[in-house]
């Protein structure tokens, strides 16, 4: 029982990832594929999507970063009055479905791996725009690291969003907890909501404690 409390406790800080007969250790070799990201928890993208746009108002600005779950929020918008920035080039394709909102892509350096735009291009242009609601896609969450994701350029730039922001939403799913990515970009205090798709570990929560950081 020591044992198992002790792997636990691992597994909430996101050092280990236990699998039937005891636990393997988090790789941090950077974010899956597109392709793979694509076809991961797809349900439960659905859910943070639908309690995301329990946040939006119509006539505001909104950033959407290029994760898969920010795609399958955009999939999910009302075709309403927004402004509508984002850095993943899919995203912005899959709104011109929409009528009423303007649509802004963000130029940059496009990262095929992740579908994202990222660089001095990015960071000028998002410096002139004025973000009421920005939501962000996390690579990985512990209690230790705060949120994390795979490579510098979009720490960079998930950064200078949350500065911007007046509201910053970071969208985790279940499976993010047993990842641990290269960098940092954001710790708990620095964020105003965190959007699950279910149960959020006691360490996250405890770590949230005392935060303006309001988990959904």
């Amino acid at each position: 029982m020591t044992i198992h409390r002790d792997l636990d406790a691992l597994e909430e800080t996101g050092s280990i990832v236990k699998v039937r007969g005891g636990a393997r250790s988090v790789h941090h070799a950077g974010d899956p594929g597109y392709d793979v990201r694509m076809q991961e928890n797809n349900a439960g993208k659905l859910v943070m999507a639908q309690k995301a746009m329990g946040l939006i108002q119509q006539g505001s600005t909104v950033f959407l970063d290029a994760s898969t779950t920010n795609l399958m929020l955009a999939r999910s918008l009302p075709d309403i009055n927004l402004n509508i920035f984002t850095t993943g080039p899919n995203i912005a394709i899959e709104l011109c479905r929409l009528h009423n909102p303007n649509i802004t892509l963000c130029c940059g350096t496009m990262n095929r791996k992740n579908m994202a735009l990222s660089g001095p291009n990015t960071l000028e242009m998002l410096q002139k725009i004025n973000i009421d609601l920005a939501f962000i896609g996390v690579s990985g969450c512990s209690a230790e690291a705060g949120f994390t994701c795979g490579t510098e350029s979009d720490m960079v730039v998930k950064q200078m969003v949350i500065r911007k922001a007046r509201t910053s939403v970071l969208m985790c799913g279940r499976e993010k907890f047993s990842r641990l990515m290269p960098y940092t970009f954001a710790r708990f205090q620095d964020v105003d909501y965190l959007i699950c798709d279910g149960a959020v570990p006691e360490a996250i929560r405890k770590t949230a404690e005392g935060t303006k950081l309001c988990i959904l």
